[in-house]
């Protein structure tokens, strides 16, 4: 999917990775100039975030269906290897690893260069308007198949 001139980049898919150029900016800084370590939870939510929007995938789209569908995190699991700084040029890394009914399983690292900065296990859960979970919706499962490493034979 190209991206619109007008619009922010949303990264670009490498094998089964997408790969989002994130900067680091002053808000995400403590006081020091360390990213603070919540900043990395939310650039680990928009390499999600636009892995699914450059696969088809839209957040908008889920919730206008007759049968809307949303996310939850469930479970996030962060090692923080290095610290990043002020004007750091990072790369949020996300592979979608497979489904097993509701439960999408996601690996997350955030790189600057060669270097691991943090990494993250991250289980978010498909579920419908009442909270309740939900296998995620046909169109949405299609979308990702050619990039899980394995999916789910039996519910």
């Amino acid at each position: 999917m190209a991206d619109d001139p007008g619009e922010p980049s949303a990264g670009f898919i490498e094998g089964r990775e997408h790969v989002l150029p994130v900067r680091v900016y002053y808000e995400d800084t403590d006081f020091t100039g360390v990213v603070y370590h919540g900043s990395y939870v939310r650039f680990f939510e928009r390499g999600r975030s636009d892995f699914l929007r450059v696969a088809g995938v839209r957040h908008a789209e889920l919730l206008d269906r007759e049968d809307p569908a949303a996310f939850t995190i469930v479970r996030m699991e962060i090692d923080f290897r290095r610290p990043a700084r002020i004007d750091d040029a990072l790369q949020v890394r996300t592979v979608y690893d497979r489904v097993k009914g509701p439960r999408l399983f996601i690996g997350q690292r955030i790189l600057r260069g060669g270097d691991l900065i943090a990494q993250a296990a991250v289980q978010a859960a498909c579920i419908g308007m009442d909270g309740r979970p939900r296998k995620p919706p046909p169109g949405m499962a299609q979308a990702l198949a050619p990039y899980f490493a394995e999916t789910e034979t039996s519910a």
